[in-house]
Parts: structure tokens; C-alpha cells; sequence
């Protein structure tokens, strides 16, 4: 997957935003909360990081798909290194999921606003 389509992936979902952060991290959020990150800052020397469910956090970090991403494992975020080498597809679901995670924490009245 290349840069270009992993923004295109995550603006592409209801209410989702980009902010520029950290250096020249790309800041996807929903409702003014992250559920992905692309860049070089938080994610150690590039590729992505989202938000991930529980069993895709295990399932993911315990077969060595990916790592836990810094700073964020409590919050059950997972960091791929090389964007390059993902599927489009499975990354663009893996987006989905991580705003749906994410939106389903706003409350009412920000989802009503942002149209979920």
C-alpha cells in the first residue's frame, strides 16, 4: 500500500480529519480522537499505526505481524513498519475497524454531529 492510498483510505471514512503532528506525522482522527497515524515520529522510523479490537491486537502482535506501537499498548494499538509491504485491502479494513473502535467512544452528541 502506498502513503497516498492509506490517506486516501482513512479520509475517506465519516467525520475523519487529518492534522499534520509530531514533525510530519499524519494524524487521522475522529471526533478529535486518533484511530490511525502514518509518519515518522510516534512510529519510530515510519509506517503506520491504528487502533486494533482486542483479539486483532493479540492475534496481530503474537504471530509477529506486527509490534505493539509505542506509546500506545495500553490502548491496544498495533504499528506496521513498512506500509509498503501491506495488502490495500486488509489495511483499509484494519482502518475501518480502528474508526469504528474509536467513534463508538464519542459521545451522542459529537456521532449525531459528525453524521454516525
Amino acid at each position: 500500500m502506498t502513503p497516498k492510498a492509506f490517506d486516501a483510505a482513512c479520509l475517506a471514512l465519516p467525520g475523519a480529519t487529518l492534522s499534520v503532528q509530531w514533525g510530519d506525522d499524519h494524524v487521522f482522527k475522529v471526533g478529535g480522537k486518533m484511530f490511525a497515524v502514518r509518519g515518522t515520529g510516534v512510529t519510530q522510523g515510519g509506517g503506520i499505526s491504528f487502533k486494533a479490537s482486542d483479539v486483532a491486537f493479540e492475534v496481530l502482535t503474537e504471530t509477529g505481524r506486527a509490534n505493539p506501537a509505542p506509546y500506545l499498548v495500553r490502548a491496544k494499538w498495533v504499528h506496521f513498519a513498512e506500509l509498503s509491504e501491506l495488502d490495500a485491502d486488509e489495511v483499509t479494513d484494519w482502518v475501518k475497524t480502528a474508526h469504528g473502535l474509536i467513534a463508538a467512544k464519542l459521545t451522542r452528541k459529537v456521532r449525531a454531529e459528525l453524521g454516525l
